[in-house]
């Protein structure tokens, strides 16, 4: 769920939604929320919920098609991500995290076989 900030309603929850994008959420479906699931999610009006959509259709993240509803466009994680250096840092934290651990293990290694 969106923590409101000073930023306007809309913002808020299209940058909720590329942030969704980016972790692959609607890759499966290609579909984003209709405009009354992003209501009910997000508790705003329909206003605000087609202004988040309209800020994605402009980053080019999403298209939409009359009485279908709006949908991802073939890149769409990929500039979600790039738009979004928030994620891109904490997948790089997750990475180096990993990489620690399997550094120590091959330093227990070594000096197991050091040892020997």
């Amino acid at each position: 769920m969106v923590e409101w900030t000073g930023k306007p309603a809309y913002q808020q929850v299209a940058e909720d939604l590329r942030r969704r994008i980016a972790t692959g959420e609607f890759t499966e479906s290609g579909k984003l929320p209709s405009l009354a699931e992003l209501q009910a999610a997000y508790s705003v009006t329909i206003t605000v919920a087609r202004d988040a959509i309209r800020q994605l259709k402009s980053d080019g993240l999403a298209v939409s098609h009359q009485g279908k509803g709006a949908f991802l466009t073939a890149d769409s994680a990929a500039a979600a991500k790039a738009a979004d250096p928030s994620g891109a840092v904490a997948e790089l934290r997750d990475e180096v995290a990993k990489l620690r651990i399997e550094i120590g293990e091959l330093r227990e290694r070594v000096a197991t076989l050091e040892g020997d």
